[in-house]
């Protein structure tokens, strides 16, 4: 693999003193710019290595670390300022040498930078094919089949017994078009760790994944991304525990839910249904009066949402029908391709909770479904419209090839 090397400064004699210093292959480039040339030129040379010459161009080379990410960046110094060294170091320099620095140990410096910078090459070949694949985002590491990436996190985490945090991040809906895409994520990446899992549930929602942390520090990160934001935006905390992936995600929407509706910056204790608080006997005591409260469900909350749902993806899914029905008890929504079709089915089996089931059809023999069971005062809107979302994300994500 050939190597490509950009050296930087504003003083032309350091170009003909480094040069001495390299041993190359004749595959190996190299390319010199000056500060001012920077620009309109680097974007133009995949790199492996910079080296930048900071003498008497230190806040250039502040700046251009600032700019420069995942490319290791070597800088010469005349001398070994602290201070410059910390800088630069915090804006992740790979590494610093003095003029004084023999050939020999130049070489031995920059051997490291090359292996390094080869190991990014392959990272970012293996991004544009996950890129491809839908798997994350193009611009920033944002990971879209949110899915399989939870439920091999948790079963990470139970095998060690490590600790985390898992968050529901969204506007509320008067602003939720006011910010501008990325904006969120940009915020939050900007924040969290290497190893912190940033997921998209739906458009500007996010599931966040924080590791080896508690809900204190959770807290403290949150109140720091929600400042770089112009508009307020909520979370939902949860620790980690030993839940299921449907456990969790239903945990933390309903006190991503519970921020919004009661406009709190988040929710982060433990969400209990208000039908273990009641000290009172339930208040659907017969089946009767539980199926008139669900109906009032049903024409309140499912209806208008299945319909507000139906509208904003009726164009966004080439080659589907999307339907919905309702009736005395339940509500469903579907989605028909030509070769598979999915459904969203509620229903009140009792007195005491609603059953929400997933069903995934491609042909009779390969069906998928699953059973989400809320409290009755659990289903709300917010909520409802977050599972919905979900839903169709997962029948986008089984259906690649033109949603067929």
């Amino acid at each position: 693999m050939a190597n490509k090397i950009v050296l930087i400064s504003d003083d032309l004699d350091f170009f003909d003193y480094i040069r001495e210093k390299f041993i190359l292959r004749k595959s190996d480039e190299l390319f010199t710019f000056s500060f001012d040339e920077l620009p309109e030129k680097i974007h133009l040379v995949p790199t492996a290595v910079i080296i930048v010459n900071s003498e008497n161009s230190k806040n250039k080379t502040l700046e251009l670390l600032n700019i420069v990410k995942d490319t290791p960046v070597i800088v010469f110094g005349y001398n070994d300022d602290e201070q410059f060294k910390v800088q630069a170091y915090q804006r992740g320099m790979f590494d610093y040498i003095t003029v004084l620095a023999s050939d020999k140990e130049f070489q031995a410096r920059l051997v490291p930078a090359l292996t390094v910078s080869s190991l990014l090459e392959k990272n970012r070949k293996y991004r544009d094919i996950l890129v491809r694949n839908s798997v994350i985002s193009r611009n920033n590491e944002v990971f879209l089949d949110y899915n399989f990436i939870i439920d091999k996190e948790l079963a990470e985490l139970d095998s060690t017994s490590g600790k985390a945090v898992f968050m529901a991040i969204s506007p509320n809906d008067k602003v939720k078009f006011l910010l501008k895409p990325n904006m969120i994520e940009t915020a939050i990446l900007k924040n969290i760790r290497k190893n912190d899992i940033l997921m998209t549930y739906a458009v500007n929602k996010y599931f966040l994944m924080l590791f080896d942390t508690d809900l204190a520090s959770a807290n403290k990160l949150w109140e720091k991304i929600r400042s770089e934001l112009p508009q307020k935006i909520y979370a939902g905390i949860s620790t980690i525990t030993n839940q299921k992936r449907q456990q969790l995600i239903n945990e933390v929407l309903n006190k991503l839910h519970e921020a919004i509706n009661y406009d709190k910056d988040t929710v982060n204790e433990k969400s209990v249904p208000l039908s273990m608080l009641q000290t009172t006997a339930s208040p659907y005591s017969n089946f009767k009066q539980f199926r008139h409260e669900f109906g009032k469900k049903v024409e309140q909350v499912i209806t208008p949402v299945f319909y507000h749902i139906q509208q904003k993806y009726s164009e966004k899914l080439p080659g589907t029908l999307l339907e919905q029905g309702s009736g005395d008890g339940y509500g469903t929504f579907y989605i028909k391709g030509k070769h598979s079709s999915s459904s969203f089915r509620i229903t009140c089996p009792g007195f005491s909770k609603i059953n929400i089931d997933i069903t995934f059809q491609k042909d009779s023999s390969n069906i998928d479904a699953k059973r989400i069971t809320l409290e009755p005062e659990e289903l709300e809107p917010g909520l409802l419209e977050d599972l919905l979302e979900q839903f169709i994300s997962e029948y986008k994500k089984e259906n690649t090839n033109g949603y067929t």
